[in-house]
């Protein structure tokens, strides 16, 4: 365990190195940017080590390695975000434990999340996940809603019970016009969320960038990078 343990130690010093760096060239504040660690596959005995490193903000994809990894580290003080596709058979789950809902991407989700989070006594944060990919109307390849869909769903969140607009996410697109560009991608975001936040001012959360282009997204503005692999390691996947 203490391998393990100066493992993603040296691990997270380089994450922040790289970030501080991006910070400092985009001539931002580091605060400006938090870091979010996607423990998905890795057990919590990692997520226990990473809050003893000072870790916060932890994430996972699949409700099935989420709910019972946030269960078992529910003494911890962490705020977990919910990343990944989300299908509405699992939201009664996932609004049980996550704080932030990332991957929002169409009104049938809200309607029920909201119903979910009142039932538990919660208030959910919930982030539009953009697809760059996606042409009008359809979804992305990775989840996500047109870039035009994105004010017909921060309404629905905003009139939705025990829901919050809180931004935008993304991912970099593996298809289309932004296929191979991070970084146009990411500003493509940001001007996206300039038109969000005219009409919600709160909802000023940019989630994009990963372990291979945090870099890019914090030059093109993020206030979030979800980063996995550069801080846990690659490895087979658990059971």
């Amino acid at each position: 365990m203490t391998d393990r343990r100066t493992e993603l130690a040296d691990n997270l010093a380089r994450v922040e190195e790289r970030i501080s760096a991006a910070c400092a060239a985009a001539g931002r504040p580091r605060e400006d940017v938090t870091l979010i660690v996607v423990t998905k596959t890795y057990p919590a005995s990692d997520v226990r080590l990473l809050a003893e490193l000072g870790v916060r903000h932890v994430a996972e994809n699949r409700d099935q390695d989420a709910a019972p990894k946030a269960a078992e580290c529910a003494d911890l003080p962490l705020t977990w975000h919910f990343v990944g596709q989300l299908q509405t058979n699992k939201v009664r789950s996932v609004a049980g434990y996550a704080d932030f809902v990332h991957s929002v991407d169409r009104t049938r989700l809200v309607t029920a999340l909201s119903t979910a989070a009142a039932k538990a006594g919660r208030t959910l944060d919930c982030l539009i996940q953009v697809a760059l990919d996606a042409e009008s109307g359809e979804r992305g390849e990775r989840g996500g809603v047109a870039p035009d869909g994105v004010t017909e769903l921060a309404d629905a969140l905003a009139g939705a019970e025990a829901l919050r607009p809180a931004g935008l996410m993304t991912v970099a697109p593996l298809v289309g016009p932004y296929a191979g560009r991070p970084r146009a991608a990411f500003e493509r975001l940001m001007e996206i969320s300039t038109g969000l936040r005219a009409a919600h001012p709160a909802a000023n959360m940019v989630s994009a960038g990963m372990s291979a282009d945090l870099d890019d997204a914090v030059a093109a503005g993020a206030t979030h990078v979800r980063v996995g692999s550069a801080v846990l390691g690659v490895r087979p996947r658990l059971g």
